[in-house]
């Protein structure tokens, strides 16, 4: 597929192609639910704790005899239902941590690009070097592309300049290509891309790195 690649004036400057492998394929909606609950999941520390009854320190002694008193019988004032008492089936450290085949992952990654291509989301641009690392410089940038809820940028190579421009933008993220993830994707309407960073994606998410991951799996 054919994209316009623009300056950072928002002018057209040329023509790219896309490999349909990566940006034209039918998003798979389900893999890019799974594959989102699974990065929730694993981004969970799982260190919540709760004490139960007995862990809650005091309450070693009965707190009154059994008969003759007229109150209810009562073996520790550490039991849930008085105050200062343990926790019933209060949360505990676990791990969260959910597996998911990496061809998978893959794919969601895939179709979350292909969806951004197919609703005209996506963006390219030539090159950011000459981008002055100034938040005003940014927002004029992204000005001249159109309105967008939210914008994703992400390079090929780390560049200062433009971690700098929108280190004041709150709706206005920057990545190195090879950590995009669906959950930036998603939350973000916009996704701008420059040469490099397209290069990268193809060549490591392309038909391809696929094969050679099909290979490696029959020779397993």
């Amino acid at each position: 597929m054919q994209i316009d690649v623009r300056n950072l004036a928002g002018e057209v400057t040329g023509q790219l192609e896309l490999s349909d492998f990566v940006f034209g394929i039918e998003p798979n909606v389900a893999v890019m639910h799974q594959a989102l609950v699974r990065q929730h999941a694993n981004g969970r520390l799982g260190t919540h704790s709760t004490r139960t009854r007995g862990e809650v320190r005091g309450g070693g002694r009965k707190p009154w005899r059994q008969k003759g008193t007229g109150r209810a019988r009562q073996g520790s004032i550490r039991a849930p239902h008085w105050k200062g008492g343990g926790v019933v089936w209060g949360p505990k450290p676990r791990d969260y941590t959910q597996a998911m085949p990496k061809r998978m992952r893959r794919l969601a990654l895939r179709s979350v690009l292909s969806a951004k291509a197919r609703d005209g989301q996506l963006v390219v641009v030539e090159s950011f070097a000459d981008l002055e690392g100034r938040t005003k410089a940014m927002i004029a940038f992204l000005a001249a592309l159109g309105e967008a809820r939210g914008t994703v940028i992400a390079v090929g190579q780390r560049q200062e300049n433009v971690s700098r421009a929108v280190g004041n933008l709150p709706d206005v993220k920057t990545l190195l290509a090879g950590y995009l993830n669906l959950h930036d994707l998603l939350k973000h309407h916009r996704l701008i891309l420059d040469r490099e960073a397209v290069q990268y994606i193809e060549e490591t998410w392309g038909e391809a790195s696929e094969e050679r991951l099909r290979a490696v799996r029959r020779a397993a």
